[in-house]
């Protein structure tokens, strides 16, 4: 089969699968990877190793929910795999429906399927209306409705996306069985390290730190970079390094873009402080708010100070 030299190629997009995933309704909202080649993985290690060995020029995942917070295997993986970039983020309302095989009855459902995020988004409505279900874990939200369908599974029933009854023969039990309907889950797309896009005035850097010892005021000590600079937080995460009892890294979320002057001299305050930042990258915001912070932290006030010190530096007479 020959291959037409002058067709476009076609990039890889991998992410959570199968078919009918929140993470692919995610990936669908971004318009550079329409007509391109989706590649669904069984887990978020999985597809950020295809983005770091070149299977796929990115990867859509979970990196934080509404309702449950940080997802942490995420927020482990980016902190472990050197060599990615996070170039977007996009929001996607999480809901829920209640599955199973045709004919199956709710007042007989004993065992439920579930990833054991949506189990917790769903658990007052399992209290309420299955009062003693037990709970099997299951890889993805669309996971646990195949594997009744394929009949792996011993659930009666599984809690997945309501688009799965667009794809597989199933009984609907119930519908909008999550707690919160203003649930919302964030997805992250991440490709290999390259530069950020430029600043919209909308942005959002992400970026994992280290305390450089275990000492009271050691953490106040890291949000006085940001909070010194006029920097807002959106997410400020501890995860364990693993390496020793009382170690963590924060896994933190800042308003606005490393070009800023503020942002820029805040990472320079944390590479002084910390044994190890990793910038995950800055960009657009998912809800195109535009940062908002004190005139006095504004990019032309960072740049007359350090003009007045190079003044001071080289003898310039003053004013």
């Amino acid at each position: 089969m020959s291959i037409d030299p002058g067709s476009p190629v076609r990039r890889t997009y991998s992410y959570l699968g199968p078919t009918g995933t929140f993470t692919e309704a995610a990936l669908a909202q971004v318009p550079e990877a329409r007509e391109q080649i989706w590649r669904p993985v069984r887990n978020v290690g999985e597809a950020l190793a295809d983005v770091v060995v070149g299977r796929s020029d990115a990867a859509m995942i979970a990196i934080e929910n509404s309702v449950d917070g940080g997802v942490s295997t995420a927020q482990d993986a980016l902190a472990t795999m050197p060599g990615l970039r996070i170039v977007g983020e996009y929001l996607v309302p999480v809901n829920f429906v209640l599955v199973s095989r045709p004919g199956q009855r709710l007042e007989d459902v004993a065992l439920v399927a579930a990833h054991p995020v949506a189990y917790a988004q769903c658990l007052n409505w399992l209290s309420e209306n299955l009062p003693e279900h037990a709970h099997v874990p299951a890889a993805s939200n669309v996971a646990s409705a195949v594997g009744i369908v394929d009949g792996v599974s011993e659930a009666d029933a599984a809690i997945a996306p309501p688009g799965i009854l667009e794809h597989y023969d199933l009984e609907l039990l119930a519908e909008d069985i999550g707690d919160n309907t203003s649930a919302v889950t964030r997805f992250v797309l991440v490709s290999r390290t390259v530069a950020a896009p430029a600043p919209t005035g909308a942005d959002k850097t992400s970026l994992i730190v280290e305390l450089p010892e275990d000492h009271p005021g050691a953490l106040l000590e890291l949000l006085e970079q940001f909070a010194t600079r006029g920097i807002n937080l959106s997410l400020l995460a501890s995860r364990p390094i693993g390496d020793a009892l009382g170690r963590y890294r924060f896994v933190i979320d800042a308003d606005g873009h490393i070009q800023d002057e503020r942002m820029a001299d805040a990472l320079l305050g944390l590479r002084r402080f910390s044994p190890k930042v990793i910038f995950l990258g800055s960009y657009p915001r998912a809800d195109r708010a535009i940062v908002r912070y004190p005139e006095r932290y504004s990019d032309d006030v960072f740049v007359e100070a350090r003009d007045w010190l190079r003044g001071l530096i080289s003898g310039e007479p003053e004013e």
